[in-house]
C-alpha cells in the first residue's frame, strides 16, 4: 500500500483556471446589468449568463486538471504564446470598443493568434485575417441577419 501524497498543482492550468473564473465573473456581472431585453427568444442577457457559466465550468475543468495526478511529465508553459493570445484577445475588444468594428477586430485576433502559434508572415496573416472577418460578417449580416458589431469598413457593405 502506498501512503497517500500530497499532489503540487500543476501551475499553468491553475493561472488559466484564475483567469477563466474572472472572465466568468465579468461576463456575469455584465449579465446582470443589461437593460435591453428582447420581446421572444433568447434574450441578450441570458446568453451571457450561459456564456460566464461555460467560462466557469472551463476554469474547474482546469482546475481539476492543475491537481490531478499524472505520469505524464508537464512541459514549461510558453507564455509569450499565452501573451500573443492575449494581445489579440484585447486587440478584438479595443477594436470593437473604439468603433473600428468586427472586420478590424477579427483581423487582429487571427494575425496576432497566428504570430502565438509561431507563423512570422505578420502582413499576410494580416490579409488572411481581413478576408476571413470580411467573410464571415457579411454570413452573420447577410445571409442570417445577425447582427456583428460595426465600423467603418462593416458600413461599406
Amino acid at each position: 500500500m502506498h501512503p497517500k501524497t500530497i499532489h503540487s498543482p500543476n501551475r499553468p492550468p491553475v493561472v488559466i483556471a484564475v483567469i477563466l473564473f474572472a472572465i466568468a465573473a465579468i461576463t456575469y456581472w455584465d449579465a446582470s446589468h443589461m437593460t435591453a431585453r428582447a420581446a421572444y427568444g433568447m434574450n441578450a442577457s441570458a446568453a451571457s449568463y450561459f456564456v460566464a457559466l461555460l467560462f466557469a465550468v472551463l476554469g474547474i475543468g482546469h482546475l481539476i486538471a492543475a491537481f490531478k495526478p499524472s505520469d505524464i511529465e508537464v512541459g514549461a508553459a510558453d507564455w509569450r504564446a499565452v501573451g500573443w493570445v492575449g494581445l489579440a484577445l484585447c486587440g478584438l475588444i479595443g477594436s470593437i470598443w473604439v468603433g473600428g468594428g468586427f472586420i478590424i477586430g477579427s483581423t487582429l485576433l487571427f494575425a496576432l493568434t497566428a504570430r502565438a502559434f509561431g507563423r512570422k508572415a505578420f502582413l499576410i496573416d494580416l490579409c488572411l485575417g481581413a478576408g476571413i472577418g470580411l467573410a464571415v460578417f457579411l454570413l452573420f449580416n447577410k445571409l442570417l441577419t445577425l447582427a456583428l458589431p460595426q465600423g467603418p469598413l462593416e458600413r461599406l457593405f
